[in-house]
């Protein structure tokens, strides 16, 4: 059964920072230049919000299989903060767009803002994959 968890939660991981990145190089501009930062934002933010529910399920389910091997591990409490800042800062991005869906490209100064947040976002989530690629090779303390 791990293995079958083991996937389903790599598959999910492939979703949430797949869709992640799309969002922050449109928002950034490296892509898909011809659509809306609206239009992208809400196709992709559907992606993570419907594959976060299962990370939590998979992560759970692997965590109580071996709790000693993750929670006692210091790159899985790295992975679990690099996360939760990932999620606030996603969510200070989101939160302006549930008002105006184009929030972010009214004026110079909120793109800008939108593409700190943007690059802070990409950083964050590929320090939660290496962190959580090295849970197998750090020792529980």
């Amino acid at each position: 059964m791990v293995p079958l968890v083991q996937t389903v939660h790599i598959l999910a991981i492939g979703a949430v920072i797949g869709s992640g990145l799309m969002i922050a190089l449109r928002t950034l501009g490296w892509v898909a230049p011809d659509q809306s930062l609206a239009s992208t934002n809400l196709r992709f933010l559907r992606v993570i919000w419907w594959s976060l529910p299962v990370l939590l399920v998979s992560g759970l389910l692997m965590i109580s299989a071996e709790p000693a091997r993750s929670l006692e591990n210091p790159a899985f409490a790295l992975k679990m903060a690099l996360l939760l800042l990932s999620v606030i800062v996603n969510l200070c991005y989101q939160a302006p767009l549930l008002h105006n869906p184009d929030f972010w490209e009214l004026s110079t100064r909120r793109r800008r803002v939108g593409q700190l947040i943007a690059f802070v976002s990409l950083a964050l989530w590929v320090g939660v994959i290496f962190s959580g690629r090295f849970i197998a090779y750090v020792e529980a303390s």
